[in-house]
């Protein structure tokens, strides 16, 4: 888990990048018929830079303030429950918010494509169940996991500073 602010940022680049990138990769194929092929990951791709932008935008500004302020609220002690609980808490409370977010900017989008303005809340709402299955397992099985190792391997514990050194 970060420890300061800049280990925070760093970690929610990196967190960000692997549940948006499988999301959009799963949210194209469930739009195409569950088709998986070279087709699906391309169409992916291309829509990955602007939902990556907001991804992070609604991380930082509001998903990770409401997972932190309800897991250390109603499920976890600081300093007193297992490190394993508050990441699980903090993590699958992550998943509720980005979700109806996501899933709103995921009907917006659609509306730029379908052109039907009645189309957004319908389309909002189908996909909020939706994400929510395919999110919570990957973000609690594959998606954390990876993105704290991958943060550890590069930035051992202790080795950001929260403060730059001044010469």
């Amino acid at each position: 888990m970060p420890t300061n602010k800049r280990e925070s940022l760093i970690f929610t680049i990196i967190m960000c990048f692997c549940m948006v990138l499988w999301m959009s990769v799963y949210n194209v194929a469930r739009v195409h018929g569950w088709t998986f092929n070279l087709q699906t990951i391309a169409d992916a791709w291309l829509g990955f830079p602007p939902a990556y932008i907001v991804a992070m935008l609604l991380d930082i500004l509001a998903a990770s303030r409401f997972a932190k302020w309800f897991a250390f609220r109603f499920l976890v002690v600081p300093g007193v429950s297992p490190r394993s609980a508050t990441v699980l808490a903090i993590s699958t409370m992550m998943v509720f918010p980005m979700v109806l977010f996501m899933s709103l900017y995921g009907a917006v989008e659609a509306f730029t494509h379908v052109g039907d303005p009645a189309m957004i809340l319908p389309t909002w709402i189908s996909n909020i169940p939706w994400n929510f299955v395919a999110a919570l397992p990957w973000n609690l099985l594959v998606a954390g996991p990876l993105s704290r190792y991958l943060f550890r391997r590069a930035f051992p514990e202790g080795t950001i500073l929260s403060e730059p050194l001044t010469v």
